[in-house]
């Protein structure tokens, strides 16, 4: 009797590699970029440009998503990675050698690029070369592969950085996304390329670089506290909002059941957790004098909870994913609900240890579940325009809640109140978020999209 099949089963192996090579490579870099960036602006004398780097880099992720998704549904994903791997490795290769910071931001700008690429471009290979019943495993990996670098990369970053240079953190990748590329592409070679394949949407493209345009400026708004800000602010929405309508499905803002909700789901959940996220440590140094070792063990704490939930999930492909959705908005909820207590003096930051581990286990159910809903509810012929929308929505949910912590924490650093208070407002405000999701959860639930071939058909792998 033949073995059940397995992402790693003798037909899925490679391209299981590869495609978990190239998700934990780029997840290194975006991780591992923030370490090594105090030392490369000094070196290359653009202490005052420090924010750019990341500005571009997001900027031209959206774009990327958004160019990703219509060359995929237009050519196919083996065309659409291609171009993501070259043009990311381009990126790290410019970056590595820049010899000023000019440069320097321009091979971030190109890094985002392909990075967009190669993210929209693994949901169009997940949805060709693995039958539904394996995906939920595949997404369980993905999330492992994306967690991994959270917990090494700093680390390996600091090392070396310290001990080579920080050109290294970008060049010493090339020759593994060389690697994962290349266990991929036997897969690539007998995905189908689609027949009747949709126009060009071109206007899409400048909509998406509106939509970044948008995310940029509400971030450096964020980093201001004068009448500036506010009209930064408002111009930043206001793009954000006309750049996202026609980047979304048609009822996206309203709810509506199905791919619009998962969509704005995705927004909700990942601007819940990211929003505290990247305050937690701050929280627990400024209010409870943790050193920086021990006021990131939260943040691992968190990343292990994501990765064993993302795994357990995998193993029970026939659970309903809109429950598991609905948990794990209901687990983020009660994690942050009870991360509060570290805004309390009196109390102790000690219980983040354990209730960010379970924000993380909510983020390892709902974040799988989101892309195999997606998968689910998106029709082929416009499976990567989705992909994009779903990742899109990833992106500005996230920095829109950063940036409104951002605000939150400068206008306490400014003396207009005390930070346990910001830290209190946060927490409460995206726990709430979080309890949001969990009651819209349930109109993820929609008409699936009709099956386009038998899943002999579309199981299309390395041999």
């Amino acid at each position: 009797m033949d073995a059940p099949a397995g992402v790693l089963d003798p037909r899925h192996r490679l391209t299981t590699a590869g495609l978990l090579m190239l998700v934990t490579f780029v997840a290194f870099e975006s991780m591992a970029v923030a370490t090594a960036m105090p030392t490369a602006v000094a070196e290359l004398d653009g202490l005052v440009w420090y924010g750019w780097p990341f500005t571009a880099f997001l900027v031209a992720q959206v774009v990327g998503m958004v160019v990703g998704g219509d060359v995929g549904d237009r050519r196919g994903p083996r065309v659409a990675l291609l171009w993501g791997v070259g043009v990311f490795a381009a990126g790290l290769l410019a970056c590595g050698l820049a010899a000023d910071m000019a440069l320097f931001v321009a091979g971030r700008a190109v890094q985002g690029f392909g990075g967009g690429l190669i993210g929209v471009c693994l949901y169009l290979v997940a949805g060709q070369a693995y039958d539904e019943a394996l995906r939920p495993r595949l997404f369980g990996a993905i999330a492992a592969a994306w967690v991994l670098p959270a917990l090494v990369g700093p680390l390996v970053a600091g090392l070396v950085t310290s001990a080579a240079s920080w050109r290294w953190v970008f060049l010493g990748l090339l020759p593994l996304i060389a690697v994962g590329l290349a266990l991929v592409l036997p897969a690539l070679r007998g995905l189908p390329v689609p027949a009747d394949p949709p126009r060009p949407a071109r206007a899409r493209h400048w909509w998406a670089l509106l939509a970044g345009a948008g995310v940029a400026l509400l971030q450096y708004a964020g980093q201001r506290l004068d009448a500036f800000a506010a009209v930064l602010a408002v111009a930043g929405l206001t793009a954000l909002v006309l750049g996202l309508r026609p980047l979304f499905p048609p009822g996206t803002a309203r709810l509506r059941r199905g791919l619009p909700t998962v969509v704005a789901a995705r927004g909700l959940l990942a601007g819940a957790f990211f929003g505290v996220d990247t305050l937690l440590p701050l929280a627990l140094t400024a209010v409870h004098g943790y050193r920086p070792t021990a006021a990131g063990v939260p943040l691992t704490a968190g990343a292990v909870g994501w990765a064993l939930a993302s795994q357990w999930q995998g193993r029970h492909p026939g659970a309903s994913r809109v429950r598991l959705l609905r948990a794990g908005f209901v687990l983020v909820a009660i994690g942050l609900a009870f991360t509060a207590v570290v805004a309390v003096p009196g109390v102790g930051g000690w219980p983040a240890y354990l209730t960010w581990g379970i924000a993380g286990l909510g983020m390892g159910l709902g974040m799988p579940s989101l892309s195999v809903l997606l998968l689910a509810a998106s029709p082929e012929h416009r499976r990567g325009a989705d992909s994009a929308a779903l990742q899109i929505a990833d992106v500005t949910g996230s920095a829109l809640c950063i940036g409104l912590t951002g605000v939150l924490v400068a206008a306490a650093t400014a003396g207009a109140f005390p930070l346990r208070v910001a830290v209190l407002v946060v927490v409460a405000g995206y726990a709430a978020l979080a309890v949001l999701g969990a009651l819209v959860s349930r109109r993820a639930a929609g008409p699936l999209a009709q099956p386009a071939a038998s899943a002999d058909a579309v199981t299309l792998v390395a041999p």
